[in-house]
C-alpha cells in the first residue's frame, strides 16, 4: 500500500509528537519537577505520546478505523498543546502537538 502525500505527512507528524511528547516528559519535565511533574499534565503527556503512535500505527496498516483515532488523537494533541503553553517553557512540545493535531483534523474528515 502506498499512503497518499497528506496520509504519509500525518504519519510523520505523528510519530514526531509522540517522541517528542515522550522525551520531553521523561527527561524535561521529570527533571524541571513542580508544575511539570503535576498528575494530571504528565498523564496527558503520556497519553498525546501513546494516541500519537497509536494514530500512526492505524494509517500504515491502513485501518478503515484511522479516522476515528485522528480524531481523538488530534483532540489529546490539542489539549496538551495547550496545556504545555500554560506551564510554559515547552515550546517544542505544544509546535509538535499542534502540528500533529491539524494533520490529524484533516485525516479524520477522509
Amino acid at each position: 500500500m502506498h499512503l497518499d502525500s497528506k496520509m504519509q505527512q500525518c504519519v510523520e507528524n505523528c510519530l514526531r509528537c509522540y517522541s517528542v511528547c515522550l522525551s520531553t516528559a521523561m527527561n524535561h519535565c521529570l527533571e524541571a519537577g513542580g508544575e511539570h511533574t503535576e498528575p494530571q499534565h504528565f498523564r496527558l503527556m503520556m497519553a498525546c505520546a501513546e494516541i500519537c503512535r497509536t494514530s500512526a500505527h492505524f494509517m500504515l496498516i491502513a485501518s478503515r478505523h484511522h479516522p476515528h483515532v485522528c480524531r481523538e488523537c488530534a483532540e489529546i494533541c490539542g489539549e496538551c498543546a495547550a496545556d504545555c503553553e500554560r506551564i510554559g517553557d515547552m515550546a517544542e512540545c505544544a509546535d509538535a502537538c499542534r502540528k500533529c493535531a491539524e494533520t490529524c483534523r484533516h485525516m479524520a474528515c477522509t
